[in-house]
């Protein structure tokens, strides 16, 4: 009932930027919560970095400084910009957005990844 589209991954060089966008659609009463994960081959999926509603951010020490995340609640987007980007950031990068579809029902959506690869 609820589409996550990712966009903005590709090839970038060790210290370039990327801009990753997410936008959520359908019968969407309120969003609360929204975020990126990252997932590299291997390993497990982990939170980069995360914004609830009343604009609050979450980083993890390895974003800290490099990545920001902002959100159009008007467009039910979000946003991460990632900066001085480095090889261990290559991952697929996946988006999700949690909030309720009426008053009495939540959801929990995933996109479908976009990779991004740091690569000289």
């Amino acid at each position: 009932q609820v589409q996550v589209v990712e966009s903005g991954g590709g090839l970038v060089q060790p210290g370039g930027s990327l801009r990753l966008s997410c936008a959520a659609s359908g019968r969407i009463f309120s969003i609360n919560t929204m975020g990126w994960y990252r997932q590299a081959p291997g390993k497990q999926r982990e939170l980069v970095a995360g914004i609830i509603s009343g604009g609050n951010t979450h980083y993890p020490d390895s974003a800290k400084g490099r990545f920001t995340i902002a959100r159009d609640n008007a467009k039910n987007t979000v946003y991460l910009q990632m900066n001085n980007l480095k090889p261990e950031d290559t991952a697929v990068y996946y988006c999700n957005v949690g909030g309720r579809l009426t008053t009495l029902s939540m959801f929990d959506s995933w996109g479908q990844g976009t990779q991004v690869t740091v690569s000289a």
